[in-house]
């Protein structure tokens, strides 16, 4: 049992630090591409897609060619999709259950929606009602009669997460942490629990089909509970995947099963005490949902978009058609109308930005490795791909061609191109020094070790800025120069030598010069503002600590644009470099790896969520997409409260927040079960942003008595005259 609790709990703090969050502040989405795929559900000749953020519509009429008709953004990572009376009911993480209207596939729009208090993660529709699978916060019951108008009508928790729903015969069967509950809902109002199995492994996914409920019960495969008493549901059968069994469905004598890594599993159900696997498909990616139509089985299959396959033979299912978009992207680099991105396991991506609010994958290269880094010269595209450096000819993007390549001895991560030579840092093989005056073959000319993990690289004016990521200790002790900022003499590119270095706090990832100054993405110690005027003795001048872990920044016009990891963008002013301060932020609901900016426009990487299009709109005139009205800076104030940094937390941590007038302002904070443990009052505080460090609510993570609080889930409430909003903290220790 306490094995259990323990990855309950372990599960939450990764799922609190991988959390989505739509939150922003002076920076505007403009448009995005779809993100990786996690559910998908069937209805007639449309299938429709959770992709990252995004609701994709697809015309399957012709299976072996799925084809994008229309998509609509979402607030967060959408989850779960049920598709019922010409509506998608969405959900959408901590955004709760989103309704978008689907009468014109083509241009789908949300008309209503219901914030839950938890994080949305499954929905089952039935009737007026929309049962929502809420994690922490248990089964939801929204009353959706008025798709503009949901209200929630009843609820149902139990301790720990819910993650799947399936109602059938005035009964929701709910699967959770524990296993299968079976609950009454034949009064939405009042939905109680009339029984429960506890399966063997959390339970992810739930299908009924007459007597029997279908779990997909994560490390446990598939397990057959008979449910023809409600009130005693018992375990008859199962069988173990060698995958984590995510999300299964059910057709004829079959189960299908979304089976994680292992991808899609095909189960023999003719005997419901003895399931026997008769055939399976596997695809890079993670297979998170199935659903069946016509003969085929349409898997939501991670960064490998949507997979059609065919099991007209159960025992070998193959693939007919498919739809894939941009997955894990971990680099990024704008040129010409198009961004580039290194698409890790899936290479390289060209997408069409000349609308920057709609845009489009035009071609794309499967390199061989994993593409992390990308720059593009000419008609070429260099990308750090892993295993090495490899070419990539873009003069025509919707067809982008291998043309040459250079296998390094390390991990090739990122690059930049510059007078006839690709520099490359190859972690822990160092900075090599790469001509590509023939791109067909690349030759390598020059190398420098530097200490494990090189991460980063920018060249200027006869230097190549190099970011180190691991802290070399010896005795002890830290070795100075075997972190932060490495500057080396590339005058000669066959002979590259070390003039100077100068240590930064965290683990070094990423690099951008500008104006005598090196801004240094810096892990968990945030940007880094280094004065290179004397490359022989480079010294920080200034730092601003953003609140998740920098991996890259982009300078331009007055400002570092930084990939902030799990907080997404972050915007800092650096007018005086000496004082660095956050202007801007907005979470990419992913972990946004690398940033680009050009044309006013900011081009995120983002892991989950593809690539996003941003806009910076700071104090001055901003225009929003699709025609409507310029707002300025005092259009956007709002009363908000913001995810607390860091999260999880140990112990201290703060609460941004913002006013949109002057407010008395408390922050309340409780326990997972409702006790008060601390009460910060404010007073009076005048309208503002209250973002950084200096400004925000800060907890020292004691109680009233001013003892240490216990490790574990609390919620904090920030009451703001009549605003009133709660998120969730971890303390971890």
């Amino acid at each position: 049992m306490w094995q259990r609790i323990l990855m309950i709990l372990l599960a939450f703090i990764l799922a609190s630090a991988c959390a989505a969050r739509a939150d922003n502040w002076n920076v505007e989405l403009m448009g995005q591409t779809p993100g990786i795929a996690s559910d998908v559900f069937i209805l007639d000749n449309h299938a429709y897609l959770c992709a990252g953020s995004v609701l994709v519509i697809l015309d399957i009429s012709d299976p072996l060619n799925p084809t994008a008709i229309g998509q609509a953004y979402l607030p967060d990572i959408a989850r779960g999709v049920h598709v019922s009376g010409g509506y998608a009911y969405m959900a959408d993480d901590e955004a709760g259950l989103r309704v978008i209207d689907i009468s014109n596939p083509s241009d789908p729009q949300e008309v209503g929606f219901c914030d839950t208090p938890g994080w949305a993660w499954g929905v089952h529709v039935s009737g007026d009602y929309a049962y929502v699978a809420d994690s922490w916060r248990g089964l939801r019951v929204i009353d959706i009669s008025n798709p503009a108008d949901l209200q929630e009508v009843g609820f149902y928790h139990k301790p720990g997460r819910t993650f799947g729903v399936h109602v059938s015969g005035g009964y929701a069967y709910v699967g959770d942490d524990w296993g299968l509950r079976v609950i009454d809902i034949t009064t939405p109002a009042d939905p109680q629990e009339v029984g429960f199995c506890d399966t063997p492994g959390d339970a992810w996914g739930v299908y009924v089909s007459g007597d029997y409920a279908y779990v997909a019960a994560y490390w446990r495969g598939l397990r057959v509970i008979d449910i023809s008493n409600p009130s005693n549901p018992q375990e008859v059968g199962f069988c173990d995947t060698p995958g984590d069994a995510w999300g299964v469905y059910v057709s004829g004598d079959y189960a299908y099963v979304a089976n994680g890594y292992d991808g899609l599993w095909v189960i023999d159900i003719s005997n419901p005490a003895n399931p026997q696997e008769v055939g399976f498909y596997d695809k890079p990616g993670k297979a998170h949902g199935v659903h069946m139509s016509g003969g085929y089985a349409y898997v939501a299959h991670g960064r490998s978009g949507l997979r059609v396959i065919d099991i007209s033979n159960p025992a070998d299912p193959q693939e007919v058609g498919f739809y894939d978009k941009p997955g894990e992207a971990r680099g990024v680099h704008v040129s010409g109308g198009y961004a580039y991105m290194a698409d890790y396991w899936d290479g390289l991506r060209v997408i069409d930005i000349s609308d920057p609010a709609d845009p489009q994958e035009v071609g794309g290269y499967d390199t061989a490795g994993g593409a992390w880094g990308v720059h593009v010269s000419g008609d070429y595209a260099y990308v750090a791909d892993g295993y090495g450096l490899r070419v990539v000819d873009i003069s025509n993007p919707s067809n982008p061609q291998e043309v040459g390549g250079y296998d390094t001895p390390g991990w090739t991560y990122a690059v930049h191109v510059s007078g006839g030579y690709a520099y490359v840092v190859d972690r822990e093989a160092g900075f090599r020094v790469i001509d590509i005056s023939n791109p067909a073959d690349p030759q390598e000319v020059g190398i420098y070790d530097v200490p494990e993990d090189a991460e980063g690289v920018y060249v200027s004016g006869g230097y190549a800025y190099v970011a180190l990521s691991v802290l070399v200790v010896e005795g002890g002790l830290p070795v100075p120069g075997s972190y932060g900022l490495r500057v080396v003499d590339i005058s000669n590119p066959a002979d590259p030598q070390e003039v100077g270095f100068c240590d930064t706090p965290g683990w070094a990832r990423g690099v951008h010069v500008s104006g005598g100054y090196a801004y240094v993405a810096d892990g968990e110690a945030g940007l880094r503002v280094i004065d290179i005027s004397d490359p022989a003795d480079p010294q920080g001048v200034g730092f601003c600590d953003t609140p998740g872990k920098a991996y890259a920044v982009h300078v331009s016009g007055g400002y570092a644009y930084v990939a902030d990891g799990y907080d997404g963008l972050r915007v800092i002013d650096i007018s005086d470099p000496a004082s660095p301060h956050e202007v801007g932020f907005c979470d990419t609901l992913g972990e946004a790896y690398a940033v680009h900016v050009s044309g006013g426009y900011v081009y995120v990487a983002d892991g989950n969520g593809g690539l996003l299009v941003l806009r910076y709109t700071g104090a001055y005139t901003a225009v929003t997409p699709k025609g409507k009205n310029p707002t300025t800076w005092a259009d956007l104030k709002m009363t908000k409260v913001l995810q607390n940094y860091p999260n999880p937390c140990n112990p201290e941590t703060w609460i941004p927040y913002s006013l949109a007038e002057q407010s008395q302002v408390v922050v309340e904070i409780y326990t997972a079960t409702g006790r008060l443990v601390r009460r910060l009052d404010l007073g009076i505080m005048p309208a503002g942003v209250y973002s950084s460090k200096e400004k925000a609510v800060y907890w020292n993570g004691c109680d009233e008595e001013g003892e240490a609080v216990a490790s574990g889930i609390y919620f904090y409430t920030l009451h703001a005259g009549s605003y009133k909003a709660t998120k969730k903290l971890v303390m971890t220790k």
